[in-house]
Formats: structure tokens, sequence, C-alpha cells
């Protein structure tokens, strides 16, 4: 039976860039990933400002640049409320949240986590792929058993950590209770190819009738595309069609850049699924940490994922970085951070859901409403400032009631 330091159940980009990091530390690390090749689900490609600083504070900045990671510096909210004009002439640059960081960093998700899952491998984890985990066992013996290459393989551990998504093996083995909001709206994301016309550095939202839009390019003409449509249109993008009305639904006046989105090609499936949040009250026990989506996610509307996830890494690692003997190490700090971190992030997502991914007469008007005194007073709706600094960056009563009802106009 093999042992080790740390065994990671999930071999996508929080797996294994901790992976990465524990190995290049000197810890013995055994990563177990299910998967064969690492396929496009559309899943997070953009790292907010603060958590690029995350990436670099573990020493990933570099590697993930020398694959292709894409900076983007201006941002653009369009809306059936704004002239073109109007709306371009208040471009966002992106590089004012954090020192040193130009703005936002691209990069495909494939192959962000291939590129990972290599750099463990480089850095002398024992990294597997095609494996199927059969049992894991939390408490003083972590273990796992699984199957790889037609064998069946017990390894122990010092700790294990899941990283295995959503639907967390671990998590629930552990008895780590996961709470979901509802669903606010659907959400549908696609990679294109061709729209070389669309800026290269230039992110976008925008709404307009009963659909909304981000766009956040690749670079070299590719764009990873996301549309918000309400709950009771669950069929509108269903069929052999669909991701052609997909992208016709991108035609906006609002936009005349989305003519670019319109004109490109599939580089990828469509797929669309709920938009809400997830969270759990203390992603550790005895002999286990989560990190990632095992532990919650945040609402992907404020496409904060990958800076979720890079902020666990880099807490959890300093943190068994920090002790030679784990038998007493208390994830207590990590538990309070990431617990205040996601109510911040789920109170400014519910609060992005509202304005974005709600239409009709009455939501026009409330966006209207948020423009016009934002205009007027930029710390009007400062909640946006934590999607792109970090929600740290705020005092604790940007994310109460009262500030609800400041920038809504109304109780939640």
């Amino acid at each position: 039976m093999a042992a080790y330091d740390l065994i990671i159940v999930g071999g996508g980009i929080g797996g294994a860039a901790l992976a990465t990091v524990m190995a290049r530390a000197g810890r013995s690390v055994l990563l177990l990933e299910q998967s064969e090749v690492y396929e496009d689900r559309v899943r997070g490609e953009w790292i907010a400002p603060w958590g690029v600083d995350e990436v670099r504070r573990v020493g990933l900045y570099d590697l993930l640049m020398g694959a292709g990671g894409h900076h983007l510096t201006r941002h653009v909210t369009y809306d059936e409320t704004l002239d073109p004009t109007a709306a371009e002439a208040k471009t966002l640059p992106l590089g004012i949240f954090r020192a040193d960081v130009p703005g936002p960093l691209c990069i495909g998700h494939p192959h962000h986590c291939q590129t990972l899952f290599d750099a463990a491998g480089a850095a002398g984890a024992t990294a597997l792929r095609g494996v199927r985990v059969i049992e894991v066992e939390a408490g003083e013996s972590p273990r796992a058993v699984y199957e790889h290459q037609g064998r069946t393989i017990e390894a122990t551990g010092r700790l294990l950590v899941g990283a295995d998504g959503r639907t967390s093996m671990v998590r629930e083995t552990a008895g780590i209770a996961l709470h979901q909001d509802k669903p606010h709206h659907w959400f549908g994301g696609l990679l294109i190819d061709g729209a070389g016309d669309w800026p290269d550095d230039l992110q976008a939202i925008g709404t307009e009738g009963d659909f909304a839009f981000l766009a956040f390019p690749q670079g070299g003409g590719k764009v990873r595309v996301y549309g918000g449509y309400a709950l009771d249109q669950a069929q509108r993008f269903k069929g052999p069609d669909g991701t052609r009305r997909f992208l016709d639904a991108f035609t906006m006046s609002c936009s005349p850049h989305n003519r670019h989105l319109v004109a490109g090609e599939p580089a990828g499936p469509l797929y669309s699924y709920f938009n809400n949040d997830s969270w759990t009250d203390a992603p550790f026990a005895p002999g286990v940490v989560l990190v990632g989506d095992a532990a919650g996610w945040n609402d992907p509307i404020l496409g904060l994922g990958l800076s979720i996830t890079y902020r666990d890494v880099r807490i959890v690692s300093e943190l068994l970085k920090g002790a030679d003997d784990w038998t007493h190490l208390s994830f207590a700090t990590y538990a309070e951070e990431r617990s205040e971190r996601m109510r911040r992030l789920r109170f400014a997502a519910r609060m992005q859901a509202a304005l974005d991914m709600e239409f009709g007469d009455e939501a026009r008007a409330r966006r209207a409403r948020v423009f016009a005194m934002s205009a007027a007073d930029p710390s009007f709706k400062v909640q946006g400032f934590a999607v792109m600094a970090g929600p740290e960056a705020l005092p604790p009563e940007a994310f109460t009631q009262e500030a609800w009802d400041r920038v809504m106009g109304a109780p939640a």
C-alpha cells in the first residue's frame, strides 16, 4: 500500500494547482483524475484581477502565461437604456484593481487543466488519469481505493483533499453539508472562433429585450460568450439549430460589436445550466479538506469560479507548508475566511443577477435608475468593485440589507 502526504481526488484546476504547489514544496502527492482527456464543458476561463494575484502568490502565473494566458484590459457595459456611444465613452480600464495586474486573465479551460496536470507531474506528484475512485475514507488515517489500468489500488495519506467538483464524493463521504439557493435564470455558454474583429482586449456585458450577454475574448479570434435568459425558457436553445439561435440572440442594437459574435463559428459545445450559489459551512472534516467547487461555488454570473479556487489553493497550501505535523492542523481560519468571502460574493451575485438578468419594463427602469445614479456618484454601486478587486476590498456594510435597498430601491 503506497503512502503519501496528500491524496487529491480531482485533477481539474483546484486539484492540479494544489498538487503542483505542494509537490514543488517537497511533499509527496497522489493526484487522481477520472478523465482521459479534458473536454470543453463550458467552465470558467476568466480570472479576475484579485484571482490573478492569487495565481501569482502560488507561483503559477508564469506557467499560465507561457501556456497562452491572455489579459483583458477594457470593459464596457451595454444596455438597451444606453446609447452605444455613451456606453463606450465610459469604458472601464481593468488595470486599476490590483497593482501590476493589467486586467483579468483568460486561458481555455481544457488547456488550463492540462497545463496544471502536466506541471504537477513535472514537480514530482504521482499524477494519474483514467482513474475510477471506488472508495475514500476520512478520519485519522485517510485513504483512497481506486482502479487504474485494470488494477485496484489502495493508498493512504496524511490528508485527503476533495477537489472533485460540485458532486464531490469526498464531501459526501466526509459528511460535509452543501447548501444551495434557488436558481435565478438560465445561463448558456459557447466558445466561438472567427470573431477576430471583436477587440482582443475588450470584455463586455449587456442586456436587451429578453436576453443578456457576456463576452470574453481568448485571443486569436476566439471568444467565450455567455447568454442569460428566463427560467421559464428552458427549451429556448434546444434542438439541432439551438446553437445558431443562441448566437442570433446576440444581435443587439445596444452593442454594435455583437455582429462580430453573431458571425463567429461554434468552436465547442453549447451548454446551459442553472445560475445559483452553493456553499458549505466548514469545508473540512477530520483528515479532509475541500477546495474549489467541492467546497461550494458562487453564482457564475460573476465569473469568479477560478479566482475562488486559486484563493482556496493559496490558503490551504500555506497552512500545509507552514506545519510539519498535520495531526492537529486546523483549517478553521480557511473556513472562516471562505465563509465570509462566499457570503459577500453571494450578495454581489444576487444583485448582479437582479440587474442584468431580469427582463421587462420594471427591470429596464431599474437598470436605467442604477446607471443614472452611478454616473452621478461612482460609489453608488460599489459591489461591482468586489468582483474585480476582491470581496475583502470593501467594508462589511457594502453587503447588508441597507446596501441592497439603496441600490435596488426596494427590499430583497
